[in-house]
């Protein structure tokens, strides 16, 4: 038995047969034994290493009068703190928590669509001359149903059907449905 045992023996014994100082001391000195050997056992987030210290800490009070005299303090302690961190693993779940600022830089960026004139004029190329002027107006250049049909001298319906039929063959020719 260390010394450093021996002293928390006659603390708790102490304790157990009344004295509060030495409770207080005892509690005192096992919290910081404890944080320590929680906080080398918590690898990954979501368990917070404090909360299974008091834990711990009021379990060894509940059950203080289950500690035999004869026998060393700190496996007993150490037993009880082990048992209440697997609670605090099992409450958890399965999970794992990480903060995102940990992974951040992990993360690809995500790279902007890029499609090249020559897939353009390829898509395109398979269309009538009317469809391939609707679809070119609307989907390259940008411009709205209104101003396609005023550009081309036709109504808006007949955009529509234009666009509409134009991105089917499109779709259609290059196997998407």
């Amino acid at each position: 038995m260390t010394q450093d045992e021996a002293e928390l023996s006659r603390l708790l014994r102490a304790a157990i047969a009344g004295d509060e100082r030495a409770y207080a001391d005892f509690l005192h000195r096992i919290a910081a034994l404890v944080r320590g050997f929680v906080r080398r056992k918590i690898v990954q987030g979501g368990v917070d290493p404090e909360d299974v210290v008091q834990e711990t800490l009021l379990a060894i009070h509940v059950k203080r009068h289950t500690w035999r005299e004869d026998a060393p303090v700190l496996p007993w302690v150490y037993a009880i703190a082990r048992f209440k961190l697997i609670d605090a693993f099992r409450r958890r779940g399965r999970r794992i928590e990480v903060e995102i600022d940990e992974i951040a830089e992990t993360f690809a960026e995500p790279e902007a669509e890029t499609v090249s004139e020559r897939d353009i004029a390829r898509a395109l190329d398979g269309l009538p001359p009317a469809q391939r002027s609707v679809v070119s107006s609307i989907s390259v250049d940008g411009r709205s149903i209104g101003e396609t049909a005023a550009k081309l001298g036709v109504s808006e319906t007949a955009v529509r059907v234009s666009l509409h039929r134009g991105l089917a063959a499109i779709a259609k020719r290059f196997g998407q449905q």
